[in-house]
């Protein structure tokens, strides 16, 4: 067992708190800044008042703003669902020439800057297939998210397939059940949290992706952070934007935290 002398363990915890400080009180900061009384965001705050809760919370367009989060977040979390998936069972299950290559291809876009992403997506959209006929519109933001996303699922799926025990399912096969019966009783229970836990992963990867959404989301077509961004240049409406921004932090905790436990209970 590793010791650690009192000057040691000083030091550790001084750096902790003030690794913990930079992370944390930028945000204290945004909360108090949500009920500040004042027009202008600002610290220390002059008073208290619910105006700015109520402004945002009745803004239609923050509604409107929040819908597209959320419509997007989702359909291209159930895209990577599906595609994370079905990659990481061919990639576990099957040897085939270029496998390496394969897995590659898939998790290269969590790598790329996500500018870079945004550029190539918006140029394939608007100068390939526009000119063929084909106008993505809304869907080309979604597939645009579902690519990253579905690295997240692929990474947790794929991890847990390694670790799972085949003779399991040798053992469904042998005693009569069926592809479908083996995979409903016995294989998608043992990945299932990794499954859960992807999903949940990618669905807040999404919500507050917005750089691939600023090229290709199309025109007149806000999402939550982009909502977000524009009214960051409007100084007499930011404290509606640290009400949204509060908001945010506490769902934020809700995938993180049901994401963990899905991961611990597959460990």
């Amino acid at each position: 067992m590793l010791r650690l002398n009192r000057g040691t363990k000083v030091a550790l915890g001084a750096v902790t708190v003030v690794v913990l400080g930079f992370l944390y009180i930028p945000m204290f900061v945004i909360v108090m800044n949500s009920f500040n009384s004042g027009r202008v965001s600002g610290w220390p705050i002059p008073g208290f008042s619910l105006e700015w809760w109520g402004k945002a919370l009745t803004n239609p367009a923050m509604h409107a703003a929040f819908l597209n989060s959320v419509i997007v977040a989702s359909v291209a979390t159930a895209f990577a669902l599906v595609l994370g998936t079905l990659a990481a069972f061919a990639l576990q299950r099957f040897k085939f020439f270029g496998q390496n290559t394969v897995n590659l291809l898939i998790v290269l876009p969590i790598t790329l800057p996500g500018i870079v992403t945004g550029v190539a997506l918006s140029n394939t959209f608007h100068q390939v297939l526009k000119p063929m006929g084909i106008h993505v519109g809304y869907w080309g933001m979604i597939i645009a998210h579902a690519t990253f996303c579905v690295v997240m699922v692929f990474n947790n799926v794929i991890a847990r397939l390694r670790r799972m025990n085949p003779n399991l399912e040798e053992a469904s096969a042998d005693l009569g059940a069926g592809i479908g019966q083996t995979f409903r009783l016995i294989t998608f229970p043992q990945f299932r949290p990794a499954f859960i836990a992807g999903g949940l992963l990618a669905f807040a990867l999404s919500f507050d992706e917005i750089v691939v959404t600023i090229f290709t989301a199309p025109p007149g077509t806000e999402t939550l952070p982009l909502w977000i961004m524009n009214q960051m240049g409007r100084p007499n409406e930011v404290n509606q934007v640290n009400v949204v921004a509060t908001l945010m932090i506490l769902l934020s905790l809700i995938p993180v935290y049901f994401s963990q436990r899905a991961q611990r209970a597959d460990t």
